[in-house]
């Protein structure tokens, strides 16, 4: 059986049993509980307005906004009285998300963890959707915001490099064009063999792909020059439809339990709410990346510069996820063969868990980020050796230019 036949009908079942499973959990509570009629007809109601009641995500620590663009902002989570170690900056996830997924709750924050490992200078850049004015920026564009980044969080020396999913090819992608900005690389759940793997995301865009990539041009015509959000969003569902349905009819049965409600709510203000990408900077990733797979092939210029994943060698952490269908480890891992890092300061590790999880998972931020982190640690302090290792030590600039968050 093809692939995506296989996928599809594994899909099917599974969205069958996840129904029966939703429905029964809820109608075996009612009965226990001896709800009417009207008790029924309540929770149908008080389902529905959850299931289209979205609210703004927010960012959940103290940060600030120290510099702004119409492409992205990059937020300032250094704390007074940080230590002297090299800055670490992290470029989130960009796939029709909001960049908050990093700091998603205080008891859920990939910054907080990342700080609590004693990296207190502390940026993350937040992508912003796109509009009318900005549909046109290509990737270019996106690896210049990454450079004035690194150079305002930096101060003018190198930073720690921290990526997930897309932000990860595309902090490999500048730490490749340049190495001597960046003091260690880690990259978490970021496809770099973009074939590498069960990968259904490759599948599909095999199966959807011609020379002229028609079908997504057309998505991007649709969206008159940007790739709508929801197609992404719409995408993703359609990916893996057994988890979608299983959620809402998971909040059915628990419809009545606060803490269950809080937690589906905080998820769906997150996931639902979508961000438009440039169509320029996204037909280049179709067919440069995930089409012809030229990052881990060594044939991917930019601006007639040569992409030569072997000018890497800071040390790197790869992290991922054993159910990570989006990005499988096979994925992730290829970087390490790639990289001229001597093989003692790869780090490899994997989650339990998949894709999200590896950004905003308890696993991960509990058992996994915070080795690495100290890892990291140990390359970032003034008297740190070898390449890329911080020299000197610098003050931080004055705060009196900040901008508040809002």
């Amino acid at each position: 059986m093809p692939p995506l036949t296989r996928r599809g009908f594994d899909a099917a079942v599974q969205t069958w049993v996840a129904a029966v499973s939703g429905l029964t959990d809820y109608w075996s509570g009612a009965i226990a509980e001896g709800r009417t009629p009207v008790d029924v007809a309540a929770d149908g109601l008080r389902w529905w307005q959850l299931v289209n009641d979205r609210r703004p995500p927010t960012w959940s620590s103290p940060q600030q906004i120290v510099r702004r663009t119409g492409l992205t902002r990059l937020r300032d989570f250094t704390a007074p009285g940080a230590g002297d170690v090299v800055p670490t900056l992290v470029l989130p996830p960009q796939a029709g998300h909001d960049s908050s997924i990093v700091d998603y709750s205080t008891e859920q924050s990939q910054m907080l963890t990342i700080a609590g490992a004693g990296l207190e200078r502390l940026y993350a850049l937040e992508w912003v959707g796109v509009t009318q004015a900005t549909k046109d920026a290509t990737i270019s564009d996106y690896l210049a915001e990454v450079d004035a980044a690194v150079a305002q969080a930096g101060e003018g020396g190198p930073v720690n490099l921290v990526g997930d999913c897309q932000g990860g090819w595309l902090a490999t992608i500048y730490a490749a064009l340049h190495p001597e900005r960046v003091n260690t690389l880690t990259i978490a759940g970021a496809p770099i063999d973009f074939h590498a793997g069960d990968a259904v995301i490759h599948e599909s865009v095999d199966a959807l792909s011609d020379d002229d990539l028609s079908f997504y041009r057309a998505m991007v015509a649709l969206g008159d020059g940007v790739l709508k959000g929801e197609f992404l969003l719409g995408g993703f569902i359609v990916i893996r439809p057994e988890t979608e349905l299983d959620k809402q009819l998971q909040l059915l049965a628990n419809v009545r339990d606060p803490r269950h409600v809080e937690r589906y709510r905080a998820f769906e203000d997150w996931f639902k709410h979508t961000q438009d990408l440039a169509g320029s900077f996204y037909l280049w990733i179709v067919e440069h990346l995930f089409r012809d797979n030229k990052l881990i092939r060594g044939t991917l210029t930019i601006d007639g510069q040569a992409i030569d994943l072997s000018r890497i060698a800071c040390p790197v952490n790869l992290l991922a996820g054993a159910t990570d269908h989006i990005t499988p480890p096979e994925q992730v891992f290829a970087l390490a063969d790639a990289v001229s890092t001597p093989a003692e300061l790869i780090t490899r590790r994997t989650t339990s868990g998949g894709h999200l999880g590896l950004f905003m998972g308890s696993e991960a931020l509990r058992e996994h980020w915070p080795v690495v982190m100290a890892s990291v640690l140990e390359h970032s302090r003034p008297d740190a050796d070898g390449p890329g290792a911080f020299e000197r030590s610098r003050a931080r600039t004055p705060e009196t230019s900040l901008i508040p968050a809002p």
